[in-house]
């Protein structure tokens, strides 16, 4: 990558001096010029969106800049919004730090003064954080890194000979993969992916043969193979589990082919195709991202960059695609720097002021987030600047070909004993994603993989949120507690006139109360959603086995609009997209508008509506069937 111009941190320096004191290692709010408004259509507002490639240079790159400034001048003193930055439990951190560093260092012109002051800032970090723990992202950051240093001629001036030889050993993917079987140890299965492009680096600096890439590049074509059959990951072995990391992950292979310097097999671009096919359908002119599953807010957004940016460098796009695609990546940059940045923190909030994420992604990693997502946007950037779209202002009409493109997508993840698929529909400027697949172990129990119809604005799901948000939960006379939610067969998508209906049948429902799902039989379920224009429902109908005595049944609806009236178990919304919520197979709801309590948090921001519905004890013993509908405008 040929180095871009780029204010020095010595004129940065000079704004910085404007800004409040702040205490010895406490991170310094970066300023922020006047926000773009992207909250409704960033693309037909009075303000005009900054191109990609000026976010990054003058905005995220300043940004970052200042926080491993004070980084360096802090060492591990050094805060960020009252979070130690070495607390010890982000064990992605020091490489995060390591690309952050190589990033800016890459932007400097070679003659800039105060380029020996970051290189010298690099190698200090370094000796400081050489024995912290450093897992898997964090090598493949970390090498990341090297690799710039030593394209730019700089290695040497930036890490010592020592530092060099225990990174050489410590940098390696058998440290979470055997090196035998290729068996990940404590990994979910994208991390294979990872363990590929960690060996492709090491072999880039000379440190290994390209045999052991080749290896482990062939065991996750025999992951894709034997677990989907459809081009998509499993994030398990075989349980389920298809969410944004199972369509990104083409894209992050095919990255990493790209990054040596060689075109994705084949193979990879069959993937990325289908993967590609998959994030086209969730564009808009809102920036928004990924609707479920873990770890999204700006990853979700930056998923659907990346994967994107990966197609048109692979050539899998058309031009029109690529054209929305970088239109799209160019909306998601404004929406990061002013929506996800925080201006009186100088950090990415993911946590505070109505937001929530897993805790995979808690609060003890706002340092590492800040540069991870820098470093997402800065690749991108530079893909896109080398296919020729350097500064350049995204196509006028993107909403216009938006409305040309499919109104809806059926995406098969695998059919066999049990199906699973993602059901996409759009409608005007909303996108409903309906995933019918399995959290697995640990994630099935949680919301953000029920089977429900997501759509930004409409219905979202709470990170690690056990609450039974549009998906009935039964509770047992004996504290037995069952939903329907893993075990989906013969999933049917039809459509007839302007409605298109999704069917499937459970002869098993999930018993709740353990890290993997539990098959029960107790209880089976048909269940049909229909889509019609400005309306969305689910009718289920349930049959008993035997029969069973019931303490309760609960169902949730928390949404972003406000309760206006209720009439028996309908309840009308305002000052908001949802604008009617209906129940019917339950004895009685109850509506109230909330203001920020911690269960009802999204990762974009609270919700303030909560609806909940339920029926008292009774016995179970012939079909009944709930139907909820939902309204939107």
């Amino acid at each position: 990558m040929k180095p871009v111009s780029l204010p020095s941190l010595a004129t940065i320096a000079l704004a910085i001096a404007a800004l409040p004191s702040v205490a010895p290692g406490q991170a310094v709010p970066p300023q922020l010029s006047a926000p773009v408004s992207v909250a409704q259509n960033p693309l037909a507002g009075t303000q005009p969106l900054l191109s990609f490639n000026t976010v990054v240079e003058t905005r995220i790159r300043p940004q970052t800049g200042r926080l491993l400034e004070q980084l360096a001048a802090g060492g591990r003193t050094t805060n960020l919004d009252g979070i130690p930055v070495f607390n010890g439990s982000d064990k992605f951190l020091t490489g995060k730090i390591a690309i952050g560093y190589a990033e800016f260092i890459e932007a400097l012109p070679a003659n800039d003064p105060s380029l020996p002051r970051h290189l010298a800032d690099f190698g200090k970090i370094a000796k400081m954080t050489i024995d912290d723990p450093n897992d898997s992202w964090g090598i493949y950051y970390y090498l990341v890194a090297l690799k710039k240093l030593k394209k730019a001629g700089y290695i040497n001036r930036a890490v010592d000979r020592l530092s060099l030889a225990k990174l050489r050993v410590r940098l390696d993917w058998r440290t979470f993969m055997d090196r035998d079987t290729l068996e990940l140890i404590d990994h979910p299965n994208n991390y294979k992916c990872v363990a590929f492009a960690i060996a492709r680096l090491r072999a880039e600096l000379g440190w290994d043969s390209w045999d052991e890439a080749d290896r482990i590049y062939s065991t996750l074509g025999q992951h894709y193979n034997a677990y989907s059959g459809f081009g998509f990951a499993d994030e398990t072995d075989g349980e389920g589990r298809f969410d944004r990391y199972s369509v990104l992950l083409a894209g992050e292979i095919a990255n990493h082919f790209v990054q040596s310097g060689v075109q994705p097999t084949d193979e990879v671009k069959g993937w990325l195709r289908k993967s590609a096919d998959v994030m086209l359908m969730r564009i808009n002119a809102k920036g928004e991202g990924w609707e479920y599953g873990r770890s999204i807010g700006p990853y979700g957004e930056t998923a659907i960059v990346e994967t994107l940016t990966a197609a048109a460098s692979s050539g899998v796009l058309t031009q029109t695609e690529t054209d929305m695609a970088y239109a799209y990546a160019t909306i998601v940059a404004n929406r990061y720097i002013n929506f996800w940045l925080d201006p009186t923190t100088g950090s990415v909030n993911l946590w505070d002021k109505g937001r929530r994420t897993d805790a995979y992604r808690g609060k003890f990693r706002i340092f590492g987030e800040n540069l991870s997502l820098a470093h997402q946007f800065s690749y991108t950037n530079a893909v896109w600047n080398s296919l020729g779209y350097k500064d350049r202002a995204p196509i006028p009409d993107f909403e216009a070909r938006l409305a040309q493109r499919s109104k809806q997508a059926t995406t098969w993840f695998k059919r066999g004993e049990y199906d699973r698929l993602l059901f996409t529909r759009r409608d005007r400027s909303h996108t409903f994603g309906l995933p019918l697949i399995n959290g697995g172990r640990s994630q099935h129990m949680n919301n953000p993989y029920f089977p429900m119809p997501f759509a930004r604005g409409i219905v979202e799901s709470m990170a690690d949120g056990k609450t039974p948000q549009l998906v009935p939960r039964f509770t047992l006379a004996n504290d037995d507690v069952l939903m329907p939610l893993a075990f989906f067969k013969n999933i049917q998508v039809s459509t007839r006139e302007h409605t298109t209906s999704v069917t499937t049948g459970q002869d098993e429902l999930n018993k709740m109360g353990t890290p993997a799902p539990i098959k029960d039989d107790r209880l089976h379920v048909t269940t049909r959603f229909d889509f019609h224009d400005g309306e969305v429902s689910r009718t289920d109908v349930y049959t008993p086995k035997a029969p069973i005595n019931l303490k309760k049944i609960e169902l949730e609806f928390a949404g972003f609009s406000q309760v206006v009236a209720q009439q028996g178990n309908t309840i009308t919304l305002g000052q908001g997209a949802a604008t009617e919520f209906k129940v019917e197979g339950l004895d009685n709801c109850t509506a109230e508008n909330i203001n920020d309590l911690p269960d009802y948090r999204s990762d974009t921001g609270a919700m303030t509506s909560l609806i909940r519905c339920q029926s008292g004890p009774k016995s179970l013993e012939k079909p009944f069937s709930i139907t909820w509908r939902l309204k939107y405008n």
